[in-house]
């Protein structure tokens, strides 16, 4: 292979070491993710590999390292069953998963995730394998292809409470990594936001603008974040005097929050503040203020959470909390990373700091 590599004039190892001042051996060692090897050297390395350009044959490296170079992200949900795809046919139900997939794909929260596991696996020479999980045959599927070793690990984004994923794969004694905290308690390793501290930041910013009739939209109340978001908004609320807050359900969407909106609307015309659990609610809120007159944030305010892309598409640009998405897929990816490098390692946690960013809305 390596005359090979010298017959077409592609960099080799050799190449690597010669540039990096250390043996050929210490070069493969480094490339293929071996421990215990000085972070100077490594580095050295790395520089070297970028200068020569070398590339790392992807099926030799696995030969020795009996890895995949990629992790499976997997969104995750409890989507219809195909015994009920049946019963709803001819309702307009869609049993094939592509709503579930619309969704996913409507929601800027998972490009950001995409983004940040993206940029943590490049520079590692590694990738990742999208893979949608909305049934328990698609999951089957998931443990499958892991077992298998087509991919290294999972890193996995749950969009429903009861999804049964994560159980499986812990189970089954795989490596994996969720994206916030499973509503049920397994032993797989997360990271998460602290939802209820960045509830409370959109409550005193809310309050601190003179808002005295206040309202919130909150997120699907089976799952663990908008469970947090609605009790931290609330608590703060009430060490404020505001013992009574109103309160309509939302799914995450623009949608809910839309028809959410409208609902408070009819049942508490004077509200003069809101807060929506998600940026997309929020836009969708501020869409039904307008076409009913109301001005934002002169009649209303409005207060987002994310700061995701709707964001910056609100008119005016929504005030919000920021949820750092992409350090937190970032971080998830680490996480996973190092329990495939240390797999008797403990269970870990790292939950991530909320912070208010103020624009027009309030």
């Amino acid at each position: 292979m390596t005359d090979d590599r010298r017959a077409a004039g592609t960099p080799t190892l050799e190449d690597v070491a010669r540039a990096a001042g250390v043996s050929r051996a210490t070069v493969s060692r480094v490339i293929n993710g071996v421990r215990n090897v000085d972070p100077v050297i490594q580095e050295a390395v790395r520089q070297a590999v970028s200068i020569t350009g070398y590339t790392p044959n992807r099926a030799a490296r696995s030969l020795v390292t009996r890895r995949a170079d990629a992790v499976a992200l997997v969104v995750s949900g409890a989507g219809i069953e195909p015994e009920a795809a049946e019963q709803a046919e001819g309702t307009g139900a869609s049993g094939d998963g592509s709503s579930f997939t619309a969704q996913v794909f409507a929601d800027p929260f998972f490009g950001r995730v995409v983004t940040g596991v993206v940029n943590y696996l490049r520079p590692r020479g590694m990738h990742p394998v999208l893979m949608f999980a909305e049934s328990s045959r698609a999951r089957e599927e998931v443990v499958a292809y892991l077992r298998q070793g087509s991919a290294d690990g999972a890193l996995i984004v749950s969009t429903h409470a009861e999804d049964p994923l994560p159980a499986l794969i812990a189970e089954a004694g795989l490596a994996a990594v969720l994206f916030a905290r499973p509503a049920r308690p397994v032993p797989v390793s997360y990271v998460d936001l602290a939802h209820q501290d960045g509830a409370r930041l959109a409550a005193e910013h809310l309050l601190g603008r003179g808002c005295r009739r206040t309202a919130t939209i909150s997120g699907p109340l089976d799952v663990p974040a908008g469970q947090a978001r609605l009790t931290g908004f609330r608590d703060t609320m009430a060490r404020h005097g505001h013992p009574y807050i109103p309160v309509v359900e939302g799914q995450f969407t623009q949608e809910s929050g839309e028809a959410a909106m409208e609902r408070l609307l009819a049942e508490h015309p004077d509200l003069d503040g809101v807060f929506a659990a998600n940026d997309l609610m929020a836009l969708g809120a501020c869409h039904v203020l307008r076409e009913h007159g109301r001005s934002v944030p002169g009649d209303v305010a409005v207060v987002g959470f994310d700061d995701s892309s709707a964001a910056l598409a609100c008119r005016p640009p929504l005030t919000t909390v920021r949820q750092p998405v992409e350090g937190m897929a970032a971080e998830m990816t680490r996480l996973l990373l190092d329990r495939l490098a240390r797999p008797d390692g403990p269970v870990t946690s790292v939950i991530f700091e909320p912070e208010l960013v103020v624009r027009g809305s309030a």
